[in-house]
């Protein structure tokens, strides 16, 4: 489930001296502890992600500008996975922000992980644009769509744009094709290997005006695709817990920076690099789609398996409680930390977001 001056320092020390004593390995550090790193050798981590997709990406790029790792006595390296392939988490990568349905993919691998953070739920969006022989939906039978990765976060997002044209995958015939980034999906249409994919507003406007056809503009309010989580590898977790919180604690005050329109400057140089996103427009979308308090959802998580499940049935014997580690957002909250980190930085917390319950 994504900031310290002195004053947050403190909050901070004290939501940690709360869950564990401090001379234990894996322990959480105490405020001391933490002032003192800020002047040690900082500790080193890489963090995977998918290179170009997912709003919840745009907060490693405003981190890392703003020193919020830094800061916090942590150095971060990132490491972006191109092409059609999932991000795994690994010994050289122990850390990932990436889509929920690629952690899933990975534990029905075998892999051992745990989410740390919600950082992001996207609502089903993107504009279904095929070539321009194909003008319906039902032309799409026996056709190739574009996805970067079967399984994963746009392949979910595909599955249900289908559904609203009265389309089945399996029935009508029709192929995913995994081909990258979105970028590269782009290029995909563009050079005609592919029929059709999901593309974003102003790519289906280029499109559109080249005789492209756009077969779904349009869907019914709170239609969710897939979840932008903070995952960590078990093992690491356990040895490294003070920079799991410490990276945790540099993303949400990421977002914290992100909400105060004095900075959109800086923001939008972020979603240029990380999204290649240059819109006001689309950049405030992928904002709303950021969690305030990014508590790890159990609810869309099942629902991501269900879909998943039509694909890879591994992913239903998943024990989705299990994976869920929320013990850093929430000494972090408890502690008036992520509030504090708002109030910094003149950012709300947004009370027209959705409620989610953490009394779990």
């Amino acid at each position: 489930m994504r900031r310290q001056i002195i004053a947050i320092l403190a909050f901070s020390g004290l939501a940690l001296a709360t869950m564990s004593a401090p001379a234990q390995q894996g322990a959480f550090p105490t405020r001391s502890d933490m002032a003192s790193d800020a002047g040690a050798d900082p500790k080193r981590v890489n963090i995977i992600f998918a290179e170009g997709t997912g709003s919840f990406v745009v907060l490693l790029e405003i981190a890392k500008a703003q020193a919020f790792f830094a800061k916090r006595g942590i150095e971060v390296h990132t490491l972006p996975r191109r092409g059609a392939a999932v991000p795994r988490l690994s010994d050289e990568a122990p850390l990932g922000l990436i889509g929920a349905p690629a952690a899933l993919l990975q534990l029905a691998d075998g892999a051992d992980l745990k989410l740390i953070a919600t950082l992001s739920t996207t609502n089903l969006s993107g504009y279904l644009v095929a070539q321009p022989g194909i003008k319906a939906s039902a032309d799409l039978r026996g056709k190739r769509l574009g996805v970067r990765v079967i399984g994963a976060g746009i392949w979910i997002s595909t599955m249900l744009a289908l559904e609203q044209l009265q389309l089945d995958a399996l029935r009508d015939d029709i192929t995913m094709v995994p081909v990258g980034s979105p970028a590269e999906i782009f290029r995909a249409l563009v050079q005609g290997a592919i029929d059709g994919a999901l593309v974003t507003p102003a790519q289906s406007r280029e499109l559109e005006s080249k005789g492209f056809s756009v077969l779904l503009r349009d869907y019914p309010a709170g239609i969710t695709s897939f979840d932008g989580v903070l995952a960590a590898r078990t093992d690491y977790l356990a040895a490294h817990a003070d920079v799991v919180e410490r990276v945790t604690a540099a993303l949400i005050e990421a977002l914290a920076f992100g909400l105060n329109s004095k900075n959109h400057s800086e923001v939008m140089k972020a979603f240029e690099v990380s999204l290649r996103i240059t819109d006001a427009g689309t950049a405030s979308d992928n904002l709303r789609e950021l969690w305030r308090k990014p508590y790890p959802l159990l609810p869309t998580l099942q629902r991501m398996r269900r879909i998943i499940g039509t694909h890879d049935a591994r992913v239903l014997d998943i024990p989705l409680e299990s994976l869920i580690d929320d013990r850093f957002v929430r000494a972090l909250d408890q502690a008036g930390t992520i509030d504090a980190l708002y109030r910094t930085h003149g950012a709300s917390i947004n009370p027209g977001q959705p409620k989610i319950d953490v009394a779990r």
